[in-house]
């Protein structure tokens, strides 16, 4: 991150109902679709004809904080496989890959070169830049659709089209996730302006349940290691013996080193559990760590990594991308890029032999298009009666959640179904 360190939450400065934002921020992408007199042309290189389908997929590869390339990995593979179907209604999809390095420079360049290369969508995609990424991107009028969720941009943007509740969901599920099962909650978070956004939202699912909010402990994300961090953690939520507590490593990428530490330091303290996010916790660190995760919650956004709803995409990995080990099924970065595609194809059939653009995947979307995704998510629509009421988040639609524990060594689902947090995130206020 570059920059001062700012306190953000999900809430805007100002306090107008969510769709009415929408409906002002809606002037924004009629603009963007107007060439004369907002300057730029959306990508057409999908157009009619036999041009292929051009779109961008980026994620921070190869630096000391989060990465995420199975997530350009799974859409190299993703176009490879519906490429030997025939492609999208007869059209070849071309996917470009970014990596923007998790810096503002790299991520608003891979957004420049997207709209030079005139790519209809930008698709199945991870950045803490959406500042730095959007302008550009809404300048072109290129849709973001399917991004991880992990700003609150992405719920703002009348451009975005996400496919799962991002940070907010995670977080406020988690938190009436640990209320019915936890006594005191210390989370661990980045000290990130993305990480600033964390302790709000885990509170408002802990204060609807009655629970107390949770001690917010800020650590550095790219440490090599956690032992003071994990010490001060095990303090606090040990001193009432009479209560189990509960620390909460949403660290991403380093969530499995703070537990390195932490798995060192809590023999010498009560028993304690372990909760997160998927994103920080999935079933290959549950793997690799023994049983350090053992009992622990964790909160995700869609079905557990084994549920048979998963079989299509195991597939076109085993088909497309065998060995590649950038692409583990159970990543929540390479489930959200599936998602993602799943709805790209499924906007670009709508359109049958019509024009491919940014302009027409936005406006098929916009329209009410109705998109299943396989019980992965509950049907996706982005018209205006589909969003939600929720307060600074007016691109939301789809706000469910599934509660998952691990026994056994396994990530399992913890209750049938999904749960729904929108009431939780309307009631988000700011801290």
């Amino acid at each position: 991150m570059t920059g001062r360190r700012r306190t953000r939450t999900f809430l805007p400065a100002h306090h107008r109902p969510a769709k009415a934002r929408v409906l002002s921020a809606g002037a924004l992408a009629a603009c963007a679709s107007i060439a004369v007199g907002c300057g730029v042309v959306p990508g057409t290189t999908g157009g009619s004809g036999d041009d292929p389908i051009t779109v961008m997929t980026w994620a921070p590869e190869g630096t000391k904080a989060t990465n995420k390339p199975g997530m350009p990995a799974m859409a190299l593979a993703y176009a490879r496989w519906i490429n030997s179907k025939g492609g999208i209604n007869g059209r070849k999809l071309k996917v470009l890959t970014c990596n923007d390095h998790n810096d503002t420079v790299a991520a608003a360049n891979c957004a420049r070169r997207a709209v030079d290369e005139n790519v209809v969508a930008v698709v199945g995609s991870y950045s803490q830049h959406a500042r730095s990424f959007f302008s550009p991107l809404e300048a072109a009028g290129i849709p973001y659709l399917g991004g991880y969720g992990v700003t609150d941009d992405e719920f703002t943007s009348p451009l975005s089209y996400p496919v799962n509740g991002g940070q907010p969901a995670l977080l406020a599920g988690l938190g009436q996730q640990l209320a019915r099962n936890c006594g005191p909650v210390t989370l661990v978070r980045p000290d990130t302006i993305a990480g600033d956004e964390l302790p709000v939202l885990l509170d408002s699912g802990l204060s609807a349940e009655g629970h107390s909010a949770a001690v917010d402990q800020r650590a550095a994300e790219d440490a090599t290691e956690y032992s003071n961090h994990a010490d001060q953690a095990l303090r606090r939520v040990t001193a009432d013996p009479t209560e189990e507590g509960c620390v909460v490593p949403a660290l991403g990428d380093r969530t499995d080193t703070f537990m390195d530490s932490f798995r060192r330091a809590r023999e010498a303290y009560p028993t304690v559990r372990t909760a997160s996010v998927l994103g920080s916790v999935d079933q290959s660190v549950i793997d690799a760590t023994g049983n350090a995760y053992e009992g622990s919650y964790v909160t995700g956004w869609y079905p557990a990594s084994r549920d048979k709803r998963w079989k299509p995409m195991r597939a076109v990995i085993r088909e497309e991308a065998f060995g590649d080990n950038r692409i583990d099924a159970s990543d929540p970065g390479v489930q959200t890029t599936w998602v993602a595609y799943t709805v790209l194809k499924k906007a670009v059939e709508s359109l049958g032999d019509g024009e491919v653009s940014s302009r027409t995947l936005r406006r098929t979307l916009d329209d009410g298009l109705k998109i299943n995704t396989g019980g992965l998510t509950p049907t996706l629509s982005w018209s205006f009666d589909d969003l939600t009421a929720a307060s600074g988040f007016p691109r939301l639609v789809n706000s469910d959640v599934s509660f998952q524990v691990v026994r056994k060594g396994q990530l399992v689902s913890a209750r049938k179904g999904f749960v729904n947090v929108s009431k939780v995130l309307e009631n988000t206020e700011a801290s």
